[in-house]
């Protein structure tokens, strides 16, 4: 039986880069791959990049309204599995419909994304807090801070200054700096201390 996984972790663990090489993997057995994202994730148009350089076209994204069972059982219903980047972004809807891709269709689902928001609360992203409640399997992708801590913190910096409140979704606006980056918690407190 095909299963819906949730792999999870913070800003610059290797989210995409773990999801392109479980699509090589599948494609050099001979297999097929369905790789999809939000629309809501605006910076690279329709591709999937890593910071360290591999690339790929996604097969299609889809907005928040669009019902995403429904396209892969048209379009896409003989691949041997359905990548997801940037999953935070699905509505809870969405995430009820790919698990009917594994119930229905049998064919496994694996979504990467972020747990927390920059908030630092769960619930903060609509598609991980259905992910959290519905996964068959959850698994934290590690990565560390700039001290060398465990890093499960996504912090936002606006010109430069750690912020701690706004809208859960800011990508890059021309107007502002806008970055994120993973922190402990004993530097995320120590920024804000300082901020």
């Amino acid at each position: 039986m095909a299963q819906l996984y949730f792999r999870y972790g913070a800003m610059g663990c290797g989210k995409t880069m773990q999801l392109l090489q479980v699509a090589f993997n599948y494609n050099e057995r001979g297999q097929t791959v369905c790789v999809i994202k939000p629309r809501t994730d605006t910076k690279n148009g329709d591709k999937l990049l890593t910071r360290i350089g591999p690339e790929r076209e996604t097969d299609f994204t889809f907005t928040r309204r669009e019902n995403i069972y429904n396209r892969i059982a048209k379009d896409y219903r003989d691949v041997d599995c359905i990548l997801v980047d940037e999953a935070q972004f699905l509505t809870a809807k969405q995430v009820d419909q790919l698990m009917e891709v594994t119930v229905k269709l049998d064919i496994p689902v694996i979504c990467y994304g972020l747990r927390l928001n920059f908030r630092r609360k769960d619930g903060g992203f609509e598609g991980a807090t259905r992910l959290l409640q519905l996964a068959h399997k959850i698994e934290e992708i590690k990565t560390i801070c700039d001290c060398g801590r465990k890093a499960t913190l996504n912090c936002r910096f606006l010109n430069g200054k750690l912020v701690t409140d706004g809208p859960d979704i800011l990508i890059d606006d021309g107007k502002s700096d806008i970055k994120y980056r993973a922190l402990c918690n004993h530097c995320y407190y120590k920024l804000k201390e300082n901020s």
